[in-house]
């Protein structure tokens, strides 16, 4: 980034507040913008940034932007669409960072647009949720069309996560970091049927993941999920449902455009899109049993 300390940060949610909070710190030139005006102007007050509404502003000077936003489709949106879109106002050698969970393919396409524009795209989804977003210890998976590219957004990378994977090609980071929690959520999936066939059974739910915990069984999800949340009923990892829905459908999506035969992916896509009808996109993910444990 060539030293450079003026960043644009688009999204300002569960996760963008604290990121922004330790790019704050760090001693970047922040520049931010939400869809909701006044939550930019509030956090900008309180960690001495500039608040933006037009992409006019938020472009005049940043060499840097991240987008933390939902989908990859808002994030296009963003960049391309959006009242003339971003991109028309970011001048050449710009380099946008999306730390958004995004589809693979279409960042491929997306980098490719930006590229014509003398635009480079790194795509850098993290791993680590709220927690490692407050305490600046996110993994971060980047990938770019190369990777002098991603040298240049070390030092925001260095503010925000503890440890920085180059994974490859351009949207080989969102590739990566849909795979993941389609991993983490068929192994939720799988603790979950244990659990309600051990309960019908007569089992205690509690002993079976104290079980689990110590057997082969065990994963992050029943070491952390099920035995902090699920079991003592608090259900408050800070991840909505339907992000990681949303999450499994993209890693299933790209096996079945790469002609992979996948079954369990899509097995475990069918659960947690019923998980997210019966209980919204936005509650909480370790409660998904609780759909599934209905008759």
């Amino acid at each position: 980034m060539s030293q450079s300390k003026n960043v644009a940060f688009i999204g300002l949610g569960n996760m963008g507040e604290p990121m922004v909070a330790n790019l704050a710190k760090a001693g970047f030139n922040l520049k931010l913008h939400d869809v909701d005006s006044n939550r930019a102007a509030q956090l900008a007050e309180k960690y001495g940034a500039t608040a933006c509404l037009t992409w006019t502003d938020l472009a005049a000077g940043s060499e840097l932007v991240i987008t933390m936003l939902p989908t990859g489709a808002i994030v296009r949106d963003v960049l391309l669409e959006a009242e003339g879109g971003l991109l028309a106002h970011l001048t050449p050698g710009t380099l946008v960072v999306d730390m958004s969970s995004s589809e693979p393919l279409g960042s491929r396409e997306l980098g490719e647009t930006l590229a014509k524009r003398g635009v480079e795209l790194i795509d850098a989804p993290v791993s680590g949720g709220v927690p490692g977003a407050l305490a600046g210890t996110l993994s971060i998976m980047a990938g770019a069309r190369q990777p002098s590219i991603i040298d240049r957004a070390m030092p925001v990378f260095e503010a925000l996560g503890k440890r920085v994977f180059r994974t490859g090609g351009l949207g080989s980071g969102h590739a990566m970091k849909a795979l993941n929690n389609y991993v983490a959520a068929a192994a939720y999936t799988a603790t979950a049927e244990a659990v309600l066939i051990g309960e019908r059974f007569g089992l205690d739910a509690a002993m079976m993941v104290e079980i689990i915990n110590c057997s082969t069984g065990r994963s992050f999800n029943s070491e952390v999920v099920f035995a902090g949340q699920v079991v003592p009923g608090t259900f408050q990892t800070g991840f909505a449902l339907g992000l990681l829905a949303k999450d499994v459908g993209i890693a299933t999506g790209l096996g079945e455009a790469l002609d992979v035969n996948a079954p369990v992916s899509r097995a475990v896509r069918e659960r947690w899109e019923h998980a997210r009808t019966i209980l919204g996109a936005t509650t909480d993910q370790s409660r998904a049993l609780t759909a599934w444990g209905k008759k």
